[in-house]
């Protein structure tokens, strides 16, 4: 069974429209209106092994803050939604990431609580026109929308590129080493039985 979510998030600031396909890579459609966000979001796709499509809208004449925060919230959505009740999945997952100068480690929990440690100080407050700012913001909506622990830590990088980069593609590794389903576990990977 193919693992999908659509989510459609309306507000006064922003229209976004997201599908995300855990199990086939295919398509990656971006269109938020945030260059830099786009790329970001396709070298999650790729990195992750996701089917990604996001069309978003939102109050750029402010800035990109809404509209980054509001994809966030979706993605995280759609992950709890297309993981359904968690059956057999791997539950955890991992990574340390090298992207040239940068080192990065992500590590999640999809264990249905909410809780993020971002530590990855950006040297410079923009990214072309992008805040920098808005990586951690961008991870703090999908962890709390997801329901899960997510621990981005960065252990050394000078270019605030290189660092975004390794963050995404390392959160994507880890979240697809998570959702995968394991064929040692059945029922949920908790002795609680639930997630």
């Amino acid at each position: 069974m193919v693992r999908t979510a659509r989510i459609e998030r309306q507000t006064a600031e922003t229209q976004v429209q997201l599908v995300l396909n855990l199990d086939e890579p295919e398509p990656t459609l971006l269109h938020t209106g945030v260059g830099f966000l786009d790329h970001m979001l396709e070298l999650f796709a790729r990195h992750g092994g996701f089917g990604l499509q996001v069309t978003a809208q939102g109050d750029l004449h402010v800035d990109q803050h809404h509209t980054v925060e509001d994809v966030g919230i979706c993605l995280g959505q759609a992950l709890r939604q297309a993981l359904g009740d968690k059956h057999g999945i791997q539950r955890y997952g991992h990574v340390t990431l090298p992207m040239e100068e940068t080192l990065v480690t992500v590590a999640v929990d999809l264990g249905g609580r909410y809780y993020l440690v971002f530590a990855a100080d950006m040297p410079t407050e923009k990214i072309g026109d992008f805040d920098s700012q808005l990586v951690e913001d961008f991870w703090q909506a999908v962890a709390a929308n997801a329901l899960c622990n997510l621990h981005v830590v960065l252990h050394h990088g000078r270019n605030t590129h290189h660092i975004a980069e390794a963050i995404f593609k390392a959160a994507a590794r880890a979240l697809r080493m998570a959702v995968e389903r394991s064929g040692r576990v059945s029922g949920v990977p908790s002795t609680k039985g639930v997630l």
